[in-house]
């Protein structure tokens, strides 16, 4: 309803906006987290991905969309937060301790090694790329903050970065591979997982995202991001039949007070915006009566 009733047009700051958001979320975000992983690991990746919400406040704060006054309380449960679930989420990778469920009773050598630490040259790379990729996404929840101000629409917002995403994908695909084997489709898990990523990954939860950033803005929305740890956590026990670890237990802990102490700072921010307005509305109609 709220799209059939928007009646602003497509200028051009609007698809200059597209443009960056399709730059930074699909070819400088996605493409650098694919190939940061390729030398990494999923559980690093995993856990360095709990930086997003850190960078996501930090542009916030210098784009003047986020207040940080260290006196108010607000402000301090915000930082607190951040620190305390990327805390827990590092816990979950980096420290297991002892089982204390599992379906099986014993584990491949792949997931025993799954928080060991990477020294090599191509580790470093692969997390400089993951470093690259997540400050790209983190802009690009800013930007998307900004266009969807500017432009009400979030269905055809999000077709528009989609279009974008896959135009500039495409063309920097073709210049950095020219193999035709590379674009060869079967029916199997290399058909599979592009259509997920397309439907997914940039149709339904850029829509979402969207939709959220414009209700709460971009800090709210990213402070949910820590939870994929404890998500992939739970999955890993079911269906991949990982154990699940006293350390995975008290980092998820710590990572659902941190949420909690975040959208508490969120909440309590908004309540003394209400608060100051209040006064200065009472104080207006005070010197009017006067």
């Amino acid at each position: 309803l709220a799209c059939r009733k928007n009646d602003s047009k497509i200028s051009v700051p609007i698809l200059r906006n597209v443009f960056f958001l399709g730059l930074l979320g699909a070819v400088l975000g996605r493409t650098l987290f694919y190939a940061g992983l390729e030398h990494t690991s999923p559980a690093f990746a995993s856990a360095l991905a709990n930086l997003i919400p850190s960078i996501t406040v930090i542009l916030a704060v210098l784009c003047r969309m986020e207040k940080l006054q260290i006196s108010k309380r607000s402000s301090q449960a915000k930082i607190l937060g951040t620190i305390v679930a990327f805390a827990g989420a590092t816990l979950m990778i980096l420290y297991k301790g002892i089982a204390l469920i599992s379906l099986h009773n014993h584990h491949s050598h792949q997931s025993a090694n799954s928080s060991k630490v990477f020294l090599d040259k191509d580790s470093i790379k692969g997390s400089l790329m993951l470093g690259v990729s997540y400050i790209s996404l983190s802009a690009f929840f800013i930007l998307q903050t900004i266009t969807i101000k500017m432009y009400p629409a979030p269905i055809t917002l999000t077709s528009l970065t989609c279009l974008s995403g896959t135009i500039l994908s495409t063309i920097m695909t073709a210049i950095l591979d020219h193999k035709a084997s590379s674009w060869k489709l079967s029916w199997n898990i290399t058909l599979l997982a592009p259509i997920y990523s397309g439907v997914v990954i940039f149709g339904i939860t850029v829509y979402l995202q969207t939709l959220a950033i414009r209700q709460k803005g971009p800090v709210f929305m990213t402070a949910f991001r820590p939870l994929a740890t404890v998500i992939v956590a739970i999955t890993g026990l079911f269906l991949l039949g990982d154990a699940l670890y006293f350390g995975g237990v008290i980092g998820a802990m710590m990572i659902i007070l941190g949420l909690y102490a975040t959208l508490w700072g969120k909440q309590r921010e908004k309540a003394e915006k209400l608060s100051e307005q209040t006064m200065s509305v009472e104080g207006t109609e005070i010197k009017q009566e006067k």
